[in-house]
């Protein structure tokens, strides 16, 4: 009994957690309905220990127990896959932004350096410009 309240306070908890985060805006929506699913499923389990009993015995599995640790693992591999894949589209995303700020900060000297010659010889109506 002890442990079931424990259980089913932290989830609440962790709840009002997600919730307080996604109004503030520091977890995004997509990741805050992941974790909302999840507790929508993870509270009532806690509070209804018998309830995974029974899907356990209905999955054939041993125990209740047995079913949450596997399903957790399950779960947090795939959540370590999608974050693997979100890191690296950001560094793919980071690197074309660095090679365009490269290009453009390029860009940007060799006008600074057209205009400082044009400036050194004023009297000069033509000048050849970069591109030929």
């Amino acid at each position: 009994m002890k442990l079931t309240l424990v259980t089913g306070l932290t989830g609440l908890v962790l709840l009002a957690t997600i919730v307080e985060l996604l109004r503030r805006r520091q977890l995004r929506e997509k990741y805050g309905m992941l974790w909302l699913g999840l507790l929508f499923v993870v509270i009532p389990l806690s509070l209804f220990p018998r309830l995974l009993d029974g899907v356990a015995d209905l999955l054939g599995v041993a125990s209740g127990v047995s079913l949450v640790l596997f399903l957790g693992i399950v779960f947090l591999l795939l959540v370590c896959i999608h974050l693997s894949w979100e890191v690296s589209a950001l560094e793919e995303e980071t690197r074309t932004l660095a090679e365009e700020f490269a290009l453009l900060r390029a860009e940007v000297e060799a006008d600074r350096m057209e205009r400082a010659e044009w400036a050194r010889h004023p009297d000069r109506t033509e000048m050849v410009s970069r591109d030929g």
